[in-house]
């Protein structure tokens, strides 16, 4: 990093962490957890001043051969700065029609252009490219219930990736391989892992910390002009790998690739390049389907298939619990006793909470493959393989 690059970074790690945790311990005691005018002025000031010189110096510096590397680490901190004023209302997106922080919205579209991502910080900068120095990573505030948060996210992302990986893996090799059973056995193993992560911080996180005091730093703010929507704990590849080289989802549904155009350049660009070679992948589940006539009494054809229906109910388990258990504890009950006058600024992803949560009902059944007649689901074509299974074969 560049001297300026190491100030910033430094003060994001220190300073800015500081200010954040006494803004919220300041609005928590408050009977109204949801307002933020009118409280700890002084720190918003701060924080503003503190981070717009250090921006200053950085825009100044350009990003040149002699400016700042690791362009996307940086991108991050500037966005954590703006995620920050947009929580405490510093900025607010629909007073505005232009960002008031300019210098860091020049930065951050600068970066963001000449690394083919959005001008924003992503999931990637808080969970898998999230470097530690002595054992602390970089967070809003020092509040444990962020860290929890943070953690077991990061924790299911990369349960997430190991079984994306085993699937792209198996493309080159195909079902029949002998090799399937191992790589199918990684990818459900890894969706366990998905599963014991999430009841964990089910478990261990609270409802209201989280939405008072965790969530509000996702939401959309402005860049530029153009308002950007939160970071979103799906904005990685791996999680759509899943869905659709199981066949659960598929590219050419409308809602389902509205979905995939939207997370594009949220992702990092590895992530990018992954996801556009998966939506020209044939998925096993049509493989198993087309081997079925000729081949479902054949050995390998049972036990793969039992495999892959294992990998598939994981799949759908971590998809209802999810939708069931995490959104509706923290997102959908918190908002039922929320304030009036805050309502419209709860969900991170920009549409209203009603919206949101249809859509992501609409998304767990389809990775779940339940029967409904007013979205494609795999129900079906699932069944047709599970009676397959038990009755050992068609011949």
């Amino acid at each position: 990093m560049t001297p300026n690059s190491n100030a910033f970074d430094h003060w994001i790690r220190t300073r800015f962490v500081e200010l954040n945790t006494a803004l919220e311990e300041r609005y928590w005691q408050q009977q109204d957890k949801g307002n933020v005018a009118g409280i700890g002025d002084e720190l918003k000031m701060a924080l503003q001043q503190e981070g717009n010189a250090l921006i200053a110096a950085l825009l100044a510096e350009g990003n040149t051969d002699e400016g700042f590397d690791l362009a996307f680490d940086l991108l991050g901190n500037v966005g954590l700065f703006m995620a920050a004023c947009r929580r405490h209302e510093i900025t607010e997106p629909s007073r505005e029609s232009i960002s008031p922080l300019r210098e860091a919205s020049a930065l951050a579209m600068h970066i963001g252009a000449s690394i083919g991502v959005t001008p924003r910080f992503a999931t990637a900068h808080l969970t898998t490219h999230n470097r530690a120095i002595e054992g602390t990573y970089k967070r809003f505030t020092s509040l444990a219930c962020e860290k929890l948060f943070v953690d077991y996210n990061t924790k299911g992302i990369l349960a997430y990736k190991r079984a994306a990986d085993a699937l792209l893996k198996l493309q080159a090799l195909g079902i029949s391989h002998p090799i399937a059973a191992d790589l199918l056995n990684v990818c459900a193993d890894a969706l366990e892992d998905v599963k014991a992560s999430n009841q964990e911080l089910f478990e261990r996180l609270d409802s209201d910390e989280f939405f008072y005091q965790v969530r509000p730093y996702y939401k959309p703010y402005r860049v530029g002009s153009q308002v950007y929507r939160g970071a979103n704990a799906g904005d990685f590849a791996g999680i759509n790998v899943i869905d659709m080289l199981l066949g659960l989802c598929v590219a050419n549904d409308p809602a389902y690739s509205q979905i995939l155009v939207d997370k594009f350049l949220y992702m990092m660009p590895e992530d990018q390049q992954i996801l556009r070679d998966c939506m020209r992948m044939p998925s096993y589940m049509d493989a198993f389907l087309a081997a079925a006539p000729e081949h479902s009494d054949s050995e390998w054809f049972q036990q793969n298939l039992l495999l892959f229906l294992r990998a598939c109910d994981c799949h759908g388990d971590t998809a209802v619990q999810h939708h069931n258990q995490l959104v509706a504890k923290y997102i959908a009950k918190p908002a039922a006793t929320m304030e009036q006058g805050h309502l419209d600024k709860v969900t991170a992803s920009g549409p209203p909470l009603p919206v949101l949560l249809g859509a992501l009902e609409k998304l767990r059944d389809k990775r779940c493959a339940a029967a409904r007649t007013d979205i494609r689901t795999r129900f079906d074509d699932i069944a047709r393989l599970r009676a397959l299974l038990s009755e050992g074969g068609v011949g």
